[in-house]
Protein backbone atom coordinates (compact mmCIF):
# COMPACT_ATOMS: atom_id res chain seq x y z
CA UNK A 1 0.00 0.00 0.00
CA UNK A 2 1.67 3.39 -1.11
CA UNK A 3 1.22 6.66 1.15
CA UNK A 4 0.91 10.17 0.68
CA UNK A 5 4.39 10.55 -0.11
CA UNK A 6 5.20 7.96 -2.15
CA UNK A 7 2.29 8.96 -3.95
CA UNK A 8 3.65 12.42 -4.61
CA UNK A 9 6.88 10.87 -5.79
CA UNK A 10 5.41 8.72 -8.44
CA UNK A 11 3.08 11.61 -9.64
CA UNK A 12 5.74 13.39 -9.72
CA UNK A 13 8.32 10.82 -11.81
CA UNK A 14 4.97 9.98 -14.40
CA UNK A 15 5.00 13.60 -15.18
CA UNK A 16 7.94 12.35 -17.55
CA UNK A 17 6.28 9.68 -18.62
CA UNK A 18 4.43 8.76 -22.28
CA UNK A 19 1.39 6.98 -22.23
CA UNK A 20 1.98 2.83 -22.93
CA UNK A 21 -1.11 1.20 -22.45
CA UNK A 22 -4.44 2.35 -24.26
CA UNK A 23 -7.87 0.93 -23.31
CA UNK A 24 -10.41 1.75 -26.32
CA UNK A 25 -13.67 0.21 -27.71
CA UNK A 26 -13.10 -3.23 -26.60
CA UNK A 27 -11.96 -2.52 -23.02
CA UNK A 28 -9.49 -4.27 -20.86
CA UNK A 29 -9.01 -7.79 -22.96
CA UNK A 30 -6.60 -10.40 -21.94
CA UNK A 31 -4.18 -8.92 -24.75
CA UNK A 32 -4.09 -5.22 -22.84
CA UNK A 33 -3.48 -7.54 -19.26
CA UNK A 34 -1.12 -9.14 -21.02
CA UNK A 35 0.65 -5.63 -21.91
CA UNK A 36 0.35 -4.17 -19.01
CA UNK A 37 2.05 -6.67 -16.96
CA UNK A 38 5.01 -6.64 -19.50
CA UNK A 39 5.39 -2.94 -19.62
CA UNK A 40 4.91 -3.24 -15.37
CA UNK A 41 8.01 -5.89 -15.12
CA UNK A 42 9.96 -3.68 -16.88
CA UNK A 43 9.40 -0.52 -15.90
CA UNK A 44 7.42 -0.52 -12.47
CA UNK A 45 5.61 2.74 -13.22
CA UNK A 46 3.18 3.23 -16.15
CA UNK A 47 1.07 5.62 -17.45
CA UNK A 48 -2.14 5.00 -19.31
CA UNK A 49 -5.64 6.36 -21.11
CA UNK A 50 -8.75 5.40 -22.16
CA UNK A 51 -9.60 6.61 -25.03
CA UNK A 52 -12.89 8.36 -25.82
CA UNK A 53 -14.87 5.53 -27.37
CA UNK A 54 -14.34 3.20 -24.13
CA UNK A 55 -17.21 2.37 -22.42
CA UNK A 56 -15.46 1.85 -19.65
CA UNK A 57 -14.33 5.13 -16.73
CA UNK A 58 -10.87 5.75 -15.99
CA UNK A 59 -11.34 4.93 -12.30
CA UNK A 60 -12.96 1.86 -13.40
CA UNK A 61 -9.97 0.46 -16.07
CA UNK A 62 -7.35 1.94 -13.11
CA UNK A 63 -8.91 -0.22 -10.62
CA UNK A 64 -9.64 -3.03 -12.46
CA UNK A 65 -6.22 -3.44 -14.10
CA UNK A 66 -4.45 -2.73 -10.95
CA UNK A 67 -6.45 -6.05 -9.55
CA UNK A 68 -5.46 -7.78 -12.15
CA UNK A 69 -1.79 -7.20 -12.27
CA UNK A 70 -1.41 -6.95 -8.19
CA UNK A 71 -0.16 -3.19 -9.43
CA UNK A 72 -1.14 0.25 -6.98
CA UNK A 73 -3.05 3.07 -8.69
CA UNK A 74 -1.11 6.15 -8.18
CA UNK A 75 -3.74 8.24 -9.49
CA UNK A 76 -6.47 8.79 -12.42
CA UNK A 77 -6.88 12.33 -13.94
CA UNK A 78 -8.66 12.95 -16.97
CA UNK A 79 -8.91 10.10 -19.00
CA UNK A 80 -5.22 9.09 -17.67
CA UNK A 81 -4.30 6.84 -15.03
CA UNK A 82 -0.54 6.07 -13.42
CA UNK A 83 -0.13 2.28 -11.91
CA UNK A 84 3.03 1.27 -10.11
CA UNK A 85 4.31 -2.14 -9.08
CA UNK A 86 7.78 -2.63 -7.81
CA UNK A 87 9.81 -5.22 -9.04
CA UNK A 88 11.17 -7.08 -6.12
CA UNK A 89 14.30 -8.45 -8.12
CA UNK A 90 15.00 -5.74 -10.22
CA UNK A 91 13.96 -2.61 -8.40
CA UNK A 92 13.98 0.38 -10.48
CA UNK A 93 12.61 2.76 -8.34
CA UNK A 94 13.08 3.59 -4.36
CA UNK A 95 10.53 5.07 -2.93
CA UNK A 96 10.59 6.99 0.08
CA UNK A 97 9.93 6.11 3.20
CA UNK A 98 6.70 6.62 4.83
Amino acid sequence: MLNSKQRSFLKKKSAELKDTIFIGKEGITANVIRQLAGELAAHELIKGKVQNNAEISVQQAAHLLAEQTDAEVVFTIGKKFVLYKMNGEKQKMILPEG
